[in-house]
This record gives structure tokens, sequence and C-alpha cells, in this order.
């Protein structure tokens, strides 16, 4: 159960980056410059990302779980199942948010080639693939700076039963981050014309 919570969790963050990331072949098809010319407000633009991101990354979850209680190798109770792929989905909001982030700051061909592989490196580094308890205390120490570990934590949380305080203020934080990072990227390309 921990490893297939933490599996949706990583399906749901990449598919979540590459819908947000997709600004950036939109920006290089000019796609951006068309929009500024209607009466679209750039916020409805950013939650129209950030639900198709959710939906996505709510159709890797739901594979996930299909597929780990086919196998019947998972076991939990069936609010915990619910619970988790709820807040895991939820979780996946801030790896929308850095896509639409990298997605203005790096050009459209080259944002998945960074997402992609920062992504698998942040979840190994996070916590994600191997629990922090194998790694070295140094190793241990660095992931919990990472984006990955705090909503890894809270994703898992309701199987747990644990949060610590540490891993919500990560969540948080790097969803506010990675937010007020595709806010200012988008408020410069918007203001050119």
């Amino acid at each position: 159960a921990y490893i297939l919570v933490s599996m949706g969790l990583y399906g749901a963050a990449l598919t979540a980056a590459a819908c947000g990331s997709m600004v950036a072949l939109e920006r290089s098809l000019g796609w951006s410059r068309q929009l500024r010319l209607t009466p679209l407000n750039p916020v409805v633009y950013i939650l129209i990302k950030a639900l198709v991101a959710l939906v996505m990354g709510g159709l890797a979850i739901l594979a996930v779980n299909v597929a780990g209680k086919l196998q019947g190798k998972a076991e939990m109770p069936a609010h915990v199942w619910v619970l988790s792929a709820v807040v895991t989905l939820f979780c996946t909001l801030t790896f929308a948010a850095l896509g639409v982030f990298v997605g203005y700051v790096v050009p459209g061909e080259n944002a998945m080639q960074i997402l992609g592989p920062g992504l698998a490196l942040l979840s190994f580094l996070g916590g994600v693939f191997i629990p922090l308890d194998q790694y070295s205390d140094v190793v241990r120490h660095i992931a919990y700076w990472t984006p990955m570990y705090g909503v890894a934590e809270v994703a898992r949380s309701p199987l747990t039963h644990e949060l610590p305080w540490y891993a919500l203020v990560n969540a948080i934080g790097w969803f506010a981050l990675f937010v007020a990072g595709a806010a200012w990227r988008m408020s410069k390309d918007t203001a050119r014309v």
C-alpha cells in the first residue's frame, strides 16, 4: 500500500507537470500571444491549466490504484484507499505549478526534458521510491528540503497516520514557491507585446 500511494503520486506528479509545461509549447507556437488579444483573464487561464492537470493526474492515480487492486498485493481499508487518492490528487497541484513555472522559463521543446529526469531524481531523493529510513543521515537531511518529500508524506498520511509538521510546511512552502514563480514568469510574459 505504501508503494502504491507513492507510485500514484509519482505518476500524477509527472503527468501534472507535463500538463503545466505545455505552456512552453503554446508560447513557442504563438498561442500565448493570441490569447493576450482575447478578454481571457490570466487567472482563468491558469485555473484551467490546473484543472486539466488535476484531471490528468487523477487518471494516473486511478490507473495505479486499479492495477494495485487487480494485483491484490496492496491492502488498505476502503476509506483509506479513497482518502489517500484524493489527498494525492491535490498534492499534484504543486507539480502542475512547477510545470507552468518551467514552461515559462524554458523553451518549448526542452521543458519535459528537464522536468522528467528532474522529477525522477527528486522522487528518489524525496523518499518516494525508497523510504527515507533506508538512506544515510546526510541524504535524509537533504531529502527534507526537496519538493517531493513534503507531498509524499502528505499523500501517504492517510495510510501511515503520521504527518510531521515540517513535511506539511515543506509541501505548502514548495507549492507557494512554484505558484509565485509561475505567476511572476506569466506576468513577465504577458507584459511583452
